[in-house]
């Protein structure tokens, strides 16, 4: 039985114009999905290829990386194209990494895209990461990949930090304040 307590950090990017050259990108900490711990925060460049780094650096240097047991991460990329590689994360890290997106990627389309832009090798990383699960939670169904957990641990966390809908409570709160920092307030879908 998962422990309703239990620590992570949830992580999206603000939004962002394609005229950018940064975007921020919101980590907020929480106990399970009731209450939130901390906020944390980096930069990354739109459609680059730091995001993995900097994440890394963001969540190795934060007090409260001792007690997190798990990475949300709100999709795979950041600011665009800037594709995250979560084993690389998981590994530098040491915390299990769980990705969350609402709808079934069109890889085909997504493959497509990357290649027209030149920009093979990202594709190749969200390869890497594999196949999306289908998970059903709560009123909706998600798509997770994982890295250092297994599917059955990720849907036993993913029971006890979707409380508020059906992504993990520690994204939709890092949804919300990058809106409000870059749009003035935040809207409602997160």
């Amino acid at each position: 039985m998962m422990k309703w307590e239990i620590r992570v950090v949830g992580i999206d990017d603000a939004s962002f114009s394609h005229d950018d050259k940064k975007c921020f990108v919101i980590a907020t900490v929480f106990r399970g999905g009731q209450f939130m711990d901390g906020v944390l925060s980096t930069k990354v460049e739109v459609d680059g290829e730091d995001a993995t780094v900097k994440i890394i650096e963001m969540i190795n240097k934060t007090k409260f990386k001792p007690q997190l047991q798990v990475i949300f991460l709100d999709g795979i990329a950041v600011g665009g194209f800037n594709v995250i590689n979560i084993e690389s994360l998981w590994r530098h890290t040491g915390i299990p990494v769980i990705v969350v997106v609402r709808k079934r990627p069109d890889f085909e389309r997504l493959e497509k895209t990357l290649r027209k832009l030149g920009m093979e090798k990202k594709y190749s990383l969200m390869e890497k990461a594999g196949k999306p699960a289908e998970v059903r939670i709560k009123e909706g169904t998600i798509y997770v990949q994982t890295a250092g957990i297994s599917l059955e641990e990720a849907k036993e966390i993913l029971s006890v930090c979707c409380t508020h809908s059906f992504i993990p409570e520690a994204i939709r709160a890092a949804h919300l304040i990058g809106a409000g920092i870059v749009k003035g307030e935040s809207k409602s879908g997160a």
